[in-house]
């Protein structure tokens, strides 16, 4: 026992010295007590990143782990939480989003000196695989059906999700001023998120702020929408709930001239008319106006997916798209939507010949790129680049191989 004791403190004294001494009193502090106490009230991070955090560790590692001191926390432990995760959760990118708060955590634990290391870098630890996703577009007769099902106050939300690529909280944080009808610009300065139920005002995601194309029959739409929906000065808090109120003029407000909700659009506008579009069934009998069938890969955002596909395939430049949508990188891009780039560009040339909307005036139009314009209802014909996809390789990060001259 004595010569144990004194091979603990030479091991002691001599991770003293490198500065890797970790007092094992400090690791009694239970996973719960931690986070409560040393994690959450120093996290950073916009306010709809740290909800998410706080829902991840809430509902998933403190109920399963919480309890556990830190020092106590081995591979095995992490091993069933990772099984028990692959039961309960569908998603795998939640299941790894999951698993990194937990890293995060532990690794701030080996910062504050309670652990020497992070258990979550045994090798036998090992994480779900992260599946590559397609982003699968609608066919276009599905986008069109749904463009002319929902209400006509809300039809410019599908326009500028389908003609612009812009995201949900983007389309509803839109104002008159963002809009350069003589450049063909759309400036995306901010997006309406809610926290809880309540709204603020935004930068958008990744705190970006971009420029978009505006395709000649979108700016169209928008003034249509304008003259029949009067736009509407909405004040709401910035950056977050309690931030300071700022107000701007919104294009589109629910008929009470408030900023719209996210949940309540979903649930009593978009459902609706993917319903009513066939692209999800009818309500029940009986059913609360709220009791929708799911549709995780039917909401809002695929109408972002479609334009992306549809301009891929059509032959425009990858770096230009990226920086359109707002992708951090072309890589993303092509990550996420490279089978577009695959398909034949007579397919596109078809989508865009048949998406023309009754009742709109057909003229002869020549682009030198692919335009969305007859996503949005005009019929609008145009004769596409002899070169339909630009070679990148630099901006690419050397992905550019996939992008050789066709």
């Amino acid at each position: 026992m004595l010569e144990d004791v004194k091979a603990w403190l030479r091991r002691a004294a001599t991770d003293e010295e490198r500065g890797e001494f970790v007092d094992p009193r400090d690791g009694s502090i239970t996973l719960a007590d931690y986070i409560a106490t040393h994690w959450a009230p120093g996290r950073g991070g916009a306010p709809k990143t740290q909800d998410s955090q706080e829902r991840r560790w809430r509902l998933h590692i403190v109920p399963h782990l919480g309890q556990l001191p830190l020092r106590s926390i081995v591979a095995t432990d992490l091993r069933a939480f990772i099984t028990k995760l692959e039961s309960t959760v569908s998603s795998v990118d939640y299941q790894r989003g999951i698993l990194s708060e937990l890293s995060s955590i532990l690794e701030a634990a080996v910062d504050d000196k309670r652990l020497a290391r992070n258990p979550m870098h045994a090798k036998s630890v090992r994480w779900p695989k992260s599946p590559r996703e397609r982003r699968d577009a609608w066919p276009m007769a599905t986008a069109l059906r749904v463009r002319d099902a929902i209400s006509e106050r809300n039809r410019i939300a599908v326009v500028l999700g389908l003609g612009c690529g812009l995201r949900q909280g983007e389309v509803f944080g839109l104002s008159p001023e963002d809009i350069d009808y003589e450049r063909g610009l759309l400036h995306v300065r901010r997006q309406v998120q809610a926290i809880h139920g309540r709204l603020y005002f935004a930068l958008p995601k990744g705190k970006k702020i971009r420029t978009a194309d505006l395709p000649p029959s979108v700016a169209e739409e928008l003034k249509r929408h304008i003259e029949g929906f009067p736009p509407v000065e909405v004040e709401l808090p910035w950056g977050k709930p309690e931030g300071e109120r700022k107000k701007f003029s919104l294009l589109l407000t629910t008929r009470f001239g408030n900023a719209v909700a996210v949940n309540t659009w979903n649930t009593y506008t978009w459902k609706p008319a993917l319903a009513k579009a066939g692209v999800i069934p009818p309500r029940a009998e009986g059913a609360k106006a709220w009791q929708w069938a799911a549709a995780p890969k039917d909401g809002f955002h695929v109408l972002r997916h479609t334009y992306t596909s549809i301009m891929l395939e059509a032959g425009e430049s990858v770096v230009t798209l990226a920086r359109w949508l707002g992708h951090s990188s072309p890589a993303i891009t092509l990550g996420y939507y490279a089978h577009s780039c695959r398909r034949p560009a007579a397919r596109a040339r078809r989508h865009r010949r048949s998406a023309g909307g009754a009742g709109r005036p057909a003229r002869q139009l020549k682009l030198p790129r692919f335009s969305p314009a007859s996503l949005t209802g005009d019929s609008r014909r145009y004769a596409p680049p002899k070169s339909s996809v630009d070679c990148k390789a630099e901006e690419m990060g050397g992905l550019g191989k996939c992008w050789k001259r066709l």
